[in-house]
């Protein structure tokens, strides 16, 4: 599964790690567009190499063959969306990065698990991207989740109600708020930790399990992983004061 990361000047990302929210939602003034929908990106990326795998196996074809044709699929979508925007695409040179990798290993010591195992790898790297850029200026979290919550309506406890957020924009909170960086760069390890743990469970499915579940069962724990993190997120920003400082501006 794929994540477009855009520099961290509020430009819009696809497939965000972060807080869900109605695809619907207005956009904060000043964030550019979205590019290609989530709904796609995931059809391409997540259900079309299981679609593949099956549907070549029911047709008689080799498990070879249905892996790599898996494979394709998710490597030609990158590859469109490199040569679309033209520009380097952070996601898109890791997900050919890890195809590759797992391919050409899978070749040179003819092992159809490693072919299985490149999810894990494509999981893992993104995992290693998640915990440098913490090094960074903003973290990934605050990067991905900001074309979707800045300006939004929050919701107040106190008054039952939804309210509009302070004036103030993301960077002038992460800028007065001490408790706003904060919050942001242990989100981005509660998601970098979740996002390496899926990747180590996938390498083991890989090498574990039957050739023939692997592909489903794959593709069914990114679901899993993705409702687990939405409810440790959401209980995390409500614990941690993150809904009250986009309402008032302050920490407590």
């Amino acid at each position: 599964m794929r994540v477009s990361l855009a520099p961290d000047n509020g430009e819009a990302l696809q497939r965000p790690p972060a807080a869900a929210t109605p695809a619907t939602a207005t956009r904060a003034p000043g964030t550019p567009a979205r590019g290609a929908h989530p709904l796609r990106t995931m059809a391409v990326d997540i259900l079309a190499p299981i679609g593949l795998y099956y549907g070549i196996r029911a047709a008689g074809g080799s498990v070879w063959l249905a892996l790599l044709a898996g494979g394709a699929a998710p490597a030609l979508s990158a590859l469109a969306g490199i040569l679309t925007r033209r520009r380097v695409d952070t996601a898109g040179l890791v997900m050919l990065a890890a195809l590759a990798a797992s391919t050409a290993f899978s070749l040179i010591s003819g092992s159809q698990r490693a072919l299985l195992a490149r999810d894990g790898l494509v999981t893992a790297a993104w995992a290693g991207y998640m915990y440098l850029s913490l090094l960074a200026r903003r973290p990934a979290t605050f990067a991905v989740s900001r074309p979707l919550l800045e300006g939004r309506r929050v919701f107040d406890p106190a008054a039952r109600r939804w309210t509009r957020p302070v004036s103030q924009s993301w960077d002038e909170l992460w800028d007065q708020v001490p408790r706003f960086r904060h919050i942001w760069r242990t989100c981005t390890v509660i998601w970098g930790t979740a996002i390496l743990v899926d990747a180590v469970i996938r390498v083991v499915m890989a090498f574990a399990l039957p050739v023939g579940l692997v592909p489903a069962l794959g593709g069914a724990l990114w679901p899993v992983t993705f409702v687990v993190l939405q409810v440790v997120t959401n209980v995390f920003f409500a614990r941690s004061g993150f809904w009250r400082i986009l309402r008032t501006g302050v920490s407590f």
